[in-house]
């Protein structure tokens, strides 16, 4: 019994939880802290374990300096954790995911989902929420990098995602003796929608995702139809919400967004054909545009030589003529802002390369682009309590840049230091 007792004894006494949290202290030249706030010059952060404790200006003493580890980034700028709310982690440039789905499976999809996690963390960005994949191996990845077993960004993920059969998320142009699944879950239906939202939950899913209108990257369908029906995306919403979970609406088309706009979705992921209605509804009701930008970019200049075919190119020559000035539109009548990438259409870790195209052609002022990507992002997935901002209480997800962003905001495509959770992982 007394060997029992004091086996038990040294157990606590040993446990990680009994031991006081490890106190780092990182010094700032400069402080972006994500609030929209002016930048602070000279201070500490002062992080115990996985949170920030305080920011001091000036030095920390010399009583809180003993035993703490030091970082010193005093003659960089530190920001928040930038966060992308639209990637697929588990894609890779080309078709879209046709030649993806029909070659490899999903133990592939799993590798490259742990290669890119790997990637996307050490380009500065500590949380991403994916938007869509053709298995559930991104709920697997999840769980390895909240174990601390991989390295990667906090994951919010939608799993398969919804899509119609022959929509932008099914394949097509196949023999329909070919049995192919698509690259989403593909249903039709308001009582079948509503199963495929239980059942996605069921197995993971932290949102749902939906394809309200044709895409870019997808044969035998267009930029400018509607896909699901309003009915059938408020069927999803409705189920969802039921459950806790927001939608996220993949929508290029005016009249698919005006659809899932009034079904009340949480974001319109892409955006490109919003109309002046579609802007006036998503400003009035709170809806985040989620925009991804630099794709087109990818597929025009790059797309060829990685696979792109030449419908994909041709649909993202279309839609670059007036996506731009459409979501610079919808930004300057006040429409909420999330920072997204779509990356896979380009390859990981080029994720902070929207940020130059929203300040440049959007006239989205640099303050406001970092926003998107801290503050705003982390109020769309829900997770503004806990993170998003440098602020007392919330998760240590840090990062340093050289120079200032708010002068050139292409800095923060080359970040130096990235720290998660009061983890160091560059």
């Amino acid at each position: 019994m007394f060997y029992a007792a004091l086996v038990l004894s040294s157990a606590f006494a040993a446990s990680p939880a009994a031991s006081p949290a490890q106190v780092t202290l990182i010094r700032a030249g400069k402080l972006i802290d994500g609030t929209g706030r002016p930048p602070i010059e000279n201070v500490t952060i002062v992080v115990r374990g996985e949170v920030i404790e305080s920011i001091l200006r000036g030095p920390a003493s010399a009583a809180l300096q003993q035993g703490a580890r030091i970082i010193d980034w005093s003659k960089h700028t530190v920001l928040p954790g930038l966060m992308d709310c639209h990637e697929h982690i588990a894609g890779t440039p080309g078709d879209g995911g046709d030649t993806q789905m029909l070659k490899e499976t999903d133990a592939h999809q799993a590798l490259w989902g742990a290669l890119h996690a790997k990637i996307t963390l050490e380009a500065g960005f500590t949380t991403v929420r994916n938007v869509g994949s053709g298995s559930y191996a991104e709920v697997a990845l999840r769980r390895f990098i909240n174990e601390g077993l991989f390295p990667g960004p906090r994951i919010y993920t939608a799993t398969r995602g919804l899509g119609m059969t022959g929509g932008h998320a099914d394949i097509n142009g196949w023999s329909p003796d070919v049995p192919l699944r698509g690259y989403a879950q593909i249903v039709d239906g308001v009582e079948n929608l509503r199963q495929a939202v239980r059942e996605q939950i069921k197995f993971g899913a932290d949102l749902i995702k939906i394809t309200a209108s044709g895409g870019v990257l997808s044969s035998g369908d267009s930029v400018h139809h509607e896909q699901y029906s309003e009915e059938e995306i408020r069927a999803v919403v409705e189920e969802a919400a039921r459950l806790g979970k927001k939608v996220a609406a993949h929508a290029h088309a005016a009249r698919g967004i005006l659809n899932a706009v009034r079904a009340g979705v949480a974001s319109i992921e892409h955006g490109s054909l919003v109309d002046d209605e579609g802007i006036a509804l998503m400003k009035k009701k709170g809806i985040y545009m989620v925009p991804t930008l630099y794709t087109l970019d990818f597929i025009l200049n790059e797309g060829k030589e990685n696979g792109v075919p030449q419908y994909g190119i041709d649909k993202a020559m279309e839609i670059s003529k007036v996506q731009r000035q459409n979501l610079k539109k919808a930004f300057e009548a006040g429409v909420k802002f999330a920072y997204g990438t779509d990356a896979a259409v380009f390859p990981h870790g080029r994720n902070a390369r929207d940020f130059g195209i929203l300040v440049d052609q959007l006239g989205v002022p640099p303050m406001e682009a970092i926003r998107m990507a801290t503050q705003y992002a982390a109020d769309l997935i829900g997770i503004s309590d806990k993170v998003g901002t440098i602020e007392a209480g919330k998760w240590a997800d840090l990062i340093a840049v050289s120079g200032d962003p708010l002068q050139n905001i292409r800095v923060l495509e080359d970040v130096k230091f990235v720290m998660k959770g009061g983890v160091v992982a560059k």
